[in-house]
């Protein structure tokens, strides 16, 4: 037997098991299956997440509530570029924040395509989701959101609500589906796992190759107080045994 013939012969008998099986009954056996258990580094979800933020080369921050984020986001735009200034993007929930509380001044719209000398090397955006198994984050593009703003930037700020964190992509998945019937399907979803970067030369990890360099998150809301610290004591630990 070729290789040919095997492979018609699988097709055929998996073609007559199927015709064999309804719709319902395979749902039903996928939903019987469940999900492989993840390792995760603390039980905490919040802590969970900002460690794999940091595992992902990403930075981390916690505020309360929306004027301490902008204070925070005033900060780290100083530190890393003595200025004030930021692209984000047309969404309501960014146009809401008190930008006074931190003397931030955003420009509204989509990031320069020379981000090399743009005049706002950094962008802000308002996270749909986190996923902490990943430390990933969640964005949807479209006219309001540019996907611009999370790839032609020198540093991407995120921002993200705690009420937003899911364990999983499971649920990421779930929360994504949800919001389809009132919101309709975005033009794009971006799930992002840190800054960029590429190892394609000599296996040397280069950071920044093809978009942002940095990658901070902002996790706003009832973080717990001792997160922040363990996640980056977890971290530090875990490369001194390297």
């Amino acid at each position: 037997m070729t290789p040919d013939d095997a492979q018609t012969e699988l097709m055929a008998k998996l073609r007559r098991v199927c015709k064999q099986v309804s719709p319902e009954q395979i749902k039903s056996e996928l939903r019987h299956l469940g999900r492989a258990p993840v390792p995760q580094p603390a039980q905490e979800l919040c802590e969970n997440f900002l460690i794999n933020v940091l595992k992902n080369q990403g930075t981390i921050d916690c505020a309360a509530n929306r004027s301490e984020a902008v204070k925070s986001i005033a900060n780290y735009l100083h530190e890393h570029f003595r200025s004030r200034k930021l692209v984000a993007g047309n969404d309501p929930r960014l146009a809401a924040m008190p930008w006074r509380d931190g003397g931030v001044l955003p420009r509204f719209g989509a990031a320069e395509q020379d981000y090399a000398n743009a005049q706002t090397p950094a962008s802000l955006s308002y996270a749909r989701l986190g996923v902490a198994e990943t430390g990933s984050i969640v964005t949807f593009t479209g006219k309001s959101n540019p996907a611009a703003n999370n790839f032609l930037v020198e540093s991407h700020i995120v921002l993200l609500d705690v009420a937003d964190l899911v364990a999983n992509f499971e649920e990421a998945w779930n929360r994504i589906s949800a919001t389809f019937d009132d919101e309709g399907r975005p033009r794009g979803i971006n799930f992002i796992s840190g800054p960029s970067s590429t190892a394609d030369i000599e296996a040397q990890l280069v950071a920044g190759a093809h978009g942002p360099r940095d990658w901070h998150v902002i996790l706003m809301g009832e973080v717990p107080n001792a997160a922040q610290d363990n996640a980056r004591s977890y971290v530090e630990t875990c490369l001194n045994k390297l």
